[in-house]
């Protein structure tokens, strides 16, 4: 019986949706475990073979953990909302609802067609209203809460207003504007209007005016890293700096927590550092410097202090300059006359630079404002500059610099020639000596004789005695924006009285009872286009926007939509329960899931997805809703399957293309060319002819009568045509061989190229498998025979490999032992039930449809999925025999194999009486026998 991939695998996945073998229960009396992969985005290019990759491990680890006795939640979603759809829409005059509809249909195709255990009937999507009524409704409870500092955590706002009522916020200043002051009696004396204001700088979810990357091409505002040399990353589209308002996350309460507890989390050490770097900790001083002419001491006139934060104060000896952001509020009001012109120019030149392009930079650049600020101790005069390498966001927008301290303020002086004071000498001139906690200082008066610590707790001293500085910790995290100003998202469910935002069931809102509810449903619109002064799509429906109250008062809807990342911040907890129409889940389901046991994605979700997930997580802990408070207990990054890129090298200003080997005869335009109608490196040229109209003429220099393309390694991707559709890897050669395959491509968490000749391989293992239980010419052969020893050892030993990888990750030495173990029991002649049977079960996480069919074949009721996963035996898989050198004089002349016990006499009786070591004796007596227990044996003559 031959091995018909394509009618097996199609059986088998009839037969999973027939019998919904994968329908995942809330109540077992199991123990849990709640697999879970990063869903994906669907776009109109749909799956290719490196997608996959983390859905495969996750997959087999699922399908293992079921096996292993567990109720196993593995569910699948889309994250359909966000710009991408917008943009395609627009591009091929489609809604953004029709080509997203479309696309997940594309992408459930593709994920069957590789045989995934996904329970279907808990997907999610992100661009449902049924979800994002919920989305919508954590956002609600962001709004109407506080993070109270002494308790840290997240608290109903009403907590805080009876706070205000008794004391006003002297024991908690707001985060938002800690110059905010008030008693209880001034808070009560605060009308509605102004009461909000206050509440507003210390709402989780709170509204600000900010100033961000518009683009009027694209209708909304970017990220940062998603602007590239002035202008937008998708599209190339010009961006400029615009102020607007925006909803902000209050992510930066969260910070401490969210340091704190990494700890707890089974994530890799590299994961946990990127997100300790993100939030930035770092304790110091917040240290104000007067402009010059000095102002004296204990005036409080904001406009005459330049506020810098420091993490070294006792450097404060060796500054020599001052450097603000080009944006900072202070840079109009403290320039002179004279430098008017050239800041301004700079100032225009940072503009057009987005955060990203700012940091990666080395050319140095500035500008000096012409003023000075006062050293506060020896009262020299210091320069004030400005430059791209300060940012506002960062700190206080501005720095003291330290050239004999910092190579970053070396080289800034360098170039400008600022001059350098030494006072340190070698102290602080590079970054070794910086870092030396145990350094004394010996060169300054005040300091002098002391270490680092010491130094930097007096010179702190001093400054909070003459009341310019304070001790201070800081963070580089930000609050996160919550604001996009396109369509293709989550409405907010806020109105605004005048100015005064409003959620819509607020009672100061007013609303009529029916445009209360929840979801806000977002309108369906054909135009895309933004609305006036930088307002999103939304704002260009007048009978949306406008509504009006119980009062007869005309209010306005936000006209913002949610980011892409809000959906993505919780939809784990939405599979837990996502038919309940209730709430967002049950307090029942959310217990018994409590957290993803095991989360898999890619690293660039590092420091947003994740961060955001576990602040939503931590807030919906605080509020009572959840019983944990970190979402992933333990994370997996995949690496990525790079693409085999392939390159024709055309003469330049012709049509004629050389082989590889002659192209450095030539000057030649690099080219990339579809991979698929390249056989390895040897071009089809034929099909090169016909695949563009440009190329119907072109000639070929050949060598040996072919062209060999040129060969790139990078990351898979449409404009390199280095794209391979996993369905026509599936069409040629079965899923079960592509699941391997990708495994066996090496370690999960390591980047590796594709290459699809090396499939040929794990095909032909499969088909080896295959023939373990049929011949292709007489049929099934499986017998009832009882295994011998060789045989049970092989299973034993594989069984007990296979569970140590797959508990470890390690799958890609998991399918190398599948290999040995076939390829030993094909030795054996082996095709026993005994044996056989436990290894159908041990390959099923990894090669479901073959597993289930040969599990039939067997004669066994029912899915294999459901089977327990085999266990080994220690009897079979420990070494009782040793193959043992035997040497005549120290020199190795046989190999015998004995027992681990056996006994030292017979073992001598045996070595002597073998017929090589008759032949090298010749006759002779030993004069003494050596056996040393699981080593060696020697024989002296």
């Amino acid at each position: 019986m031959e091995y018909n991939f394509q009618q097996i695998e199609k059986a088998a996945k009839e037969f999973w949706q027939e019998q919904q073998v994968y329908k995942v229960s809330n109540e077992s009396s199991k123990p849990k475990y709640y697999v879970l992969d990063m869903f994906p985005y669907p776009s109109g290019a749909g799956l290719h073979v490196g997608h996959p990759l983390g859905y495969i491990a996750s997959d087999i680890f699922a399908r293992y953990k079921v096996m292993k006795g567990f109720n196993v939640l593995h569910p699948m979603g889309f994250d359909a909302f966000g710009l991408p759809a917008e943009q395609y829409a627009l591009e091929t005059g489609q809604h953004p609802a029709v080509t997203t509809e479309k696309n997940i249909a594309r992408y459930k195709e593709q994920l069957n067609n590789i045989g995934f255990n996904y329970d279907w009937t808990r997907e999610v999507r992100t661009s449902d209203a049924k979800y994002y009524k919920w989305t919508q409704w954590i956002f609600v409870q962001l709004f109407q809460s506080w993070f109270n500092r002494k308790t840290q955590k997240a608290e109903k706002i009403e907590s805080l207003m009876e706070l205000f009522n008794k004391e006003g916020n002297a024991s908690n200043p707001a985060p938002g504007d800690d110059t905010l002051s008030f008693t209880a009696e001034e808070w009560n004396l605060k009308n509605e209007a102004e009461q909000r204001a206050v509440l507003m700088q210390y709402r989780l979810a709170y509204l600000d005016h900010a100033e961000v990357w518009w683009c009027e091409a694209l209708g909304t505002v970017l990220a940062n890293d998603e602007v590239v040399n002035g202008v937008s990353e998708r599209g190339g589209y010009p961006v400029e700096k615009k102020k607007l308002s925006q909803w902000f996350l209050r992510i930066t309460e969260f910070a401490d927590r969210l340091i704190d507890s990494l700890n707890n989390l089974e994530w890799s050490e590299a994961m946990k550092e990127m997100q300790r770097n993100w939030i930035g900790k770092s304790e110091g001083a917040s240290v104000k410097f007067h402009l010059s002419p000095a102002i004296s001491k204990g005036e409080e006139d904001a406009s005459g202090v330049i506020e810098v934060f420091t993490t070294r104060p006792d450097t404060i000896f060796g500054v020599d300059f001052m450097v603000l952001a080009p944006e900072h509020e202070l840079v109009n009001e403290i320039t002179t006359a004279a430098q008017q012109a050239e800041v301004e120019k700079y100032v225009a030149y940072v503009k057009s630079r987005s955060e990203r392009e700012r940091q990666a930079e080395k050319k140095i650049s500035g500008c000096f404002t012409g003023a000075y600020v006062v050293h506060p101790f020896t009262g020299k005069e210091i320069p004030v500059w400005i430059s791209e390498y300060v940012l506002a966001g960062y700190g206080t927008g501005s720095i003291m610099a330290v050239p004999a301290g910092d190579d970053r303020d070396h080289a800034f002086a360098k170039h400008f020639n600022i001059p350098v004071t030494n006072i340190f000498g070698d102290l602080y001139n590079g970054e070794a000596a910086v870092s030396d906690k145990n350094v004394t200082i010996q060169n300054s008066e005040f300091i002098s004789g002391l270490s680092v610590k010491e130094a930097a707790a007096k010179v702190l001293a001093a400054l909070e005695e003459i009341g310019i500085g304070t001790r201070k910790i800081n963070y580089r995290l930000r609050d996160a924006g919550f604001s996009r100003q396109r369509y293709w998202g989550e409405p907010f469910p806020v109105v605004y009285k005048g100015n005064v935002p409003y959620i819509i069931n607020e009672a100061g809102a007013n609303l009529p009872e029916a445009m209360q509810q929840l979801p806000l449903e977002l309108p369906h619109v054909e135009n895309y286009k933004p609305g006036p002064e930088g307002e999103g799509p939304l704002a260009n429906i007048a009978d949306w926007v406008m509504v009006t109250n119980n009062d007869g008062e005309i209010l306005k809807r936000e006209t913002n939509t949610m980011p892409g990342y809000a959906g993505s911040s919780w939809y784990f907890l939405r599979y837990m329960d996502n038919g309940n129409e209730e709430t967002f889940a049950s307090q029942n389901a959310t217990d018994y899931w409590n957290q993803v046991d095991l989360y898999i994605g890619g690293t660039e979700h590092a420091v947003g997805h994740l961060l955001y997930s576990r602040m939503w997580t931590k807030a919906l802990s605080d509020l009572g809703f959840l019983s944990f408070d970190e979402p992933f207990k333990r994370l997996v990054n995949q690496g990525m399957i790079g693409g085999s890129s392939r390159l024709v090298y055309r003469i330049s200003g012709t049509n004629k293309f050389v082989s590889a080997g002659l192209k450095d005869n030539y000057t030649c335009d690099e080219i990339h060319v579809d991979v698929n109608i390249v056989d390895g490196v040897q071009l089809d040229i034929e099909r090169f002819r016909q695949w563009r109209e440009e190329y119907a003429n072109a000639e070929f220099l050949l060598e040996d009568g072919k062209y060999i393309c040129g060969s790139l390694l990078e990351k898979m991707s449409k404009r390199y045509y280095n794209v391979v559709n996993p369905d026509d890897v599936v069409a040629e050669y079965g899923a079960d061989t592509f699941r391997m395959y990708e495994m066996f491509l090496g370690p999960i968490d390591v980047s590796k190229p594709w290459d699809t000749k090396g499939i040929e391989g794990v095909h032909r293992f499969i088909k080896k498998f295959w023939r373990l239980f049929n011949d292709e010419q007489t049929g099934w052969k499986v017998t009832d025979e009882t295994p011998i020893d060789a045989e049970l050892k092989v299973l034993h030993k594989t069984i007990q490999k296979i569970e140590s990888d797959t508990e470890r990750f390690s799958f890609n030495t998991a399918v190398s032992q599948f290999m040995i173990c076939v390829n030993d029991l094909m030795d054996l002649k082996c095709n026993k039930r005994a044996i056989l049977e436990p290894l159908v079960q041990l390959i099923c996480p990894y090669a479901p449809h073959i597993a289930e069919e040969l599990w039939k074949q067997l004669g066994n009721e029912g899915s294999i999925i459901h089977a327990p996963f085999p266990q080994w035996e220690s009897k079979y898989t420990v070494e009782n025999t040793k193959v043992y050198p035997v040497a005549i004089n120290g020199k190795s002349r046989t190999e015998l194999e004995f027992d681990l016990d056996a006994d030292p006499a017979f073992v001598e009786k045996e070595v002597l009486a073998n017929p090589v070591i008759l032949k090298w004796l010749d006759g002779k007596e030993p004069k003494k026998f050596i056996y040393v227990k699981g080593r060696m044996i020697n024989v002296v003559i």
